[in-house]
């Protein structure tokens, strides 16, 4: 393919073409080792991240490990499912980022959440306060 060519027009796409990725990643375990349950906060994400960016895409369990400096450092051993999508740079306007930031912090106290990571464009975003549920 030359570099000349249009991929987007080539493939007969009508979207725009999403250049920017957006990552969760959801455990199965709170803070004190303990199981949440898993499929309703997957459940969750695709509805939050399917409203706001048009799609998401649930990756099957892996292996994952979190050191809680809190607790002395102890490592916190899960399988976590990664969602995933991919969006236009130009849809992370406030309100999309207000929307998404209640839902993680929302993740974060009700799952018991020592820190709630998101990974936009390759940058880690870990948040360990949460906002207070509104009333």
């Amino acid at each position: 393919m030359s570099a000349k060519t249009n991929i987007k027009r080539t493939l007969g796409a009508t979207r725009p073409v999403g250049a920017s990725q957006v990552v969760f990643f959801v455990p199965n375990r709170d803070r004190e080792d303990k199981p949440i349950n898993q499929q309703h906060w997957v459940d969750e994400t695709l509805n939050v991240m399917g409203k706001i960016f048009r799609g998401a895409t649930a990756f099957p369990p892996g292996r994952g490990v979190w050191r809680d400096d809190e607790a002395g450092g102890r490592l916190l051993k899960e399988q976590t499912v990664m969602v995933v999508s991919y969006i236009d740079r130009k849809l992370l306007t406030g309100p999309v980022l207000r929307s998404l930031r209640e839902f993680l912090h929302r993740f974060g106290r009700e799952a018991q959440q020592g820190e709630v990571g998101i990974v936009i464009d390759s940058k880690y975003y870990g948040i360990s306060r949460y906002d207070n549920p509104k009333a």
